[in-house]
């Protein structure tokens, strides 16, 4: 089969991890058979967390428009539109009238079978503003549910969308239930995944918590610093890397040094996927107590290394990988005495070098690329039968 997979975030010379998921995902789809071929919603602004950058404005508008990523083609085209806010979900009307030539030129050397698309705003939503009667995929991660959803004409965009897709594919069952509520008619559960890494676990030299993800508020490496002064007598040696950046580093540095904890703590701002993934799985403890987390593919990532993961309670990704298997650690969120507790509890070396391989286990039976791969042609054929 041919699949055109239509999305938002992706990888790019501005930001070579954005939407890294969404390209593996892809990659793993080829690998069990399908054909696919990748169109890129590209806005060529520098991120906002980079606004001021110019070298981040420059390497925005510098993005090709065509590309092979590990062998895939990728074509990024260019729209422009407001700024994010109330505007986004209007977004898919801006992007659709050169989605629509794009699509044209596409079909006649790929005659697509299936349209994959991101997220239901503005992925979907422009695809369908085409006219393409091509059968569409959705695949929802969680920001349609938590953000457009609930913004004033985003309700409407989102449940059109879902209504009109064959299928919508969820990555996780809470999502599947949210994607229910808003009018999808059917859905399927489809995790996304990692790479196992076949290492022995090699502790650093003093016990280190990481984040990898936006820092942004509800991420909430507030409550981790918070957490490290609780435990500042018990665990003075105690570092803290947050990898990623975001709207929130000056407040988290500001609030670092307010807790004497700035000797402590290692902002390393954004890296390359590879590098992110080397540096997060160099630590003792991968901790992310966000909410509105979805599924998160930073917690199997670290845990496909031997690293106990700590989410929170009552979020879809973090009951989900919870459910599944050992590994993961659930704590209430907003409640830095408990993570406190379960940071402490974990920094055991016994203790979490068996919940460590029990993590690395748990991701071998649930969470690989080639399962993600496997589900995810599975669910083109369903889509295809109609």
């Amino acid at each position: 089969m041919k699949v055109l997979v239509v999305a938002e975030f992706y990888p790019r010379v501005a930001e070579p991890a954005l939407g890294i998921w969404a390209h593996r995902q892809a990659l793993a789809a080829r690998d069990h058979g399908a054909e696919v071929r990748v169109v890129v919603l590209h806005r060529p602004i520098a991120p906002a967390a980079r606004m001021r950058d110019r070298a981040a404005w420059r390497a925005a508008l510098a993005q090709p428009a065509r590309v092979e990523l590990d062998g895939l083609d990728v074509r990024y085209l260019k729209f422009v539109s407001p700024p994010r806010g109330r505007s986004y979900p209007h977004w898919g009307a801006f992007a659709a009238p050169g989605l629509a030539l794009e699509l044209r030129r596409i079909r006649r050397t790929f005659p697509y079978d299936l349209v994959h698309a991101h997220y239901a705003v503005p992925s979907a939503d422009a695809v369908l503003r085409t006219r393409d009667r091509t059968p569409l995929v959705i695949s929802e991660h969680g920001g349609d549910v938590f953000h457009t959803a609930r913004l004033p004409a985003g309700n409407a965009r989102v449940r059109h969308a879902f209504s009109a897709a064959r299928l919508v594919l969820a990555n996780s069952f809470g999502i599947e239930r949210a994607c229910r509520e808003l009018g999808a008619r059917r859905t399927k559960v489809v995790h996304l995944g990692t790479d196992l890494i076949p290492m022995e676990r090699r502790p650093p030299a003093r016990p280190t918590l990481v984040t990898v993800g936006q820092l942004i508020a509800r991420k909430r490496q507030a409550d981790v610093l918070r957490a490290m002064w609780i435990l500042r007598e018990r665990r003075p040696d105690l570092r803290y890397r947050l990898i990623g950046d975001g709207p929130e580093r000056d407040s988290l540095a500001l609030l670092a040094r307010q807790l004497d904890l700035q000797d402590r703590v290692e902002f390393t701002g954004p890296l390359p996927h590879d590098e992110a993934l080397k540096r997060g799985r160099d630590a003792s403890v991968f901790v992310m107590p966000s909410t509105d987390e979805a599924f998160g593919v930073a917690y199997v990532e670290a845990m496909a290394a031997g690293l106990p993961a700590i989410g929170s309670r009552g979020e879809p990704g973090p009951e989900d990988i919870a459910r599944l298997g050992h590994g993961m650690r659930l704590v209430p969120p907003g409640d830095p005495e408990a993570l406190a507790g379960a940071i402490d509890t974990l920094l055991d070396g016994d203790w979490g070098a068996r919940i460590g391989a029990a993590a690395q286990a748990t991701v071998a039976a649930h969470f690989t690329w080639d399962a993600c791969g496997a589900a995810t042609v599975r669910a083109y054929e369903e889509a295809l039968a109609g």
